[in-house]
């Protein structure tokens, strides 16, 4: 079994896991909701981040120990999240559809702003003014939103939409974003189940292909993964170039080569 998909960490398991792993008591976890723009899930308290959630991530707490919560998020992913970022559940109705935009105290842009939300962050709307929504979160732009039923149709143009977003290794928003964040983003806005790292996406996602690639095709390395725009060109978040970029394929695949990144692992169409 993968550690970073069992939710056990010896003093608590989920109760589904009585009988296949130790732990001093079995629960069920409770939900809780995520109410911070953006927060780190470390694989233990205050080690650095794994992976992150946005708000209005839904995600089951299994114990909360010292300001800790030891959580599943909705991927399966395993992790530790500060209990200030959870609060109460609310059934979100749209998400962030823009890269980036901000809550207001009031319906007016020249109102106090709480806080700024990035691109895939969910939300409730209780109300709708002329130009604005009421959330959960504060007043947002309508334009900003779009409804959680209504998802985007391609994960390269929601990838395209992190142009330039800074490398962030463990990111997964536009603030920063690593490679696997980078594809999740687009599959989870286009309502496609999808894996937290490079290598669980290269086991879950796809089939392979032996010809021409095309938009939407994935390419895989030990570590790494970049989503095809044409033929030719890939686009991802590396550390080489330290944001999201365009990238030749060829040129990548001889550059990532030779920087000791070995071979492309698997061609992917999803």
């Amino acid at each position: 079994m993968d550690a970073r998909l069992i939710p056990a960490n010896g003093r608590v398991a989920a109760a589904h896991l009585r009988g296949l792993v130790p732990a001093e008591t079995y629960v069920d976890g409770a939900p809780r909701l995520v109410v911070m723009p953006v927060v780190d899930l470390c694989p233990a308290p205050d080690r650095t981040r794994d992976r992150q959630l946005l708000l209005g991530a839904v995600v089951t707490v299994f114990e909360v120990r010292d300001g800790w919560a030891f959580l599943q998020a909705s991927d399966g992913y395993v992790g530790y999240v500060r209990t200030v970022a959870l609060g109460d559940v609310a059934a979100p109705t749209h998400m962030v559809a823009t890269p980036a935009t901000h809550a207001y105290r009031d319906e007016s842009f020249k109102s106090p702003d709480l806080m700024s939300l990035t691109f895939g962050a969910r939300l409730t709307v209780v109300d709708e003014r002329r130009k604005f929504f009421e959330t959960n979160a504060g007043f947002v732009p309508k334009s900003h939103l779009r409804p959680i039923d209504r998802p985007f149709a391609d994960p390269v143009t929601v990838a395209q939409m992190h142009f330039g977003v800074p490398y962030l290794w463990g990111g997964n928003s536009t603030r920063g974003i690593d490679c696997s964040g980078l594809v999740a983003v687009g599959l989870l806005a286009c309502g496609m189940a999808c894996p937290a790292d490079s290598d669980m996406q290269q086991a879950a996602l796809g089939g392979d292909v032996t010809g021409d690639l095309r938009r939407g095709d994935l390419l895989f390395w030990k570590g790494h993964v970049g989503l095809m725009v044409d033929p030719d060109t890939l686009i991802h978040a590396n550390a080489h170039h330290m944001a999201t970029r365009y990238e030749p394929a060829k040129n990548a695949i001889l550059r990532i080569a030779a920087q000791d990144g070995g071979p492309v692992t698997a061609r992917k169409r999803l």
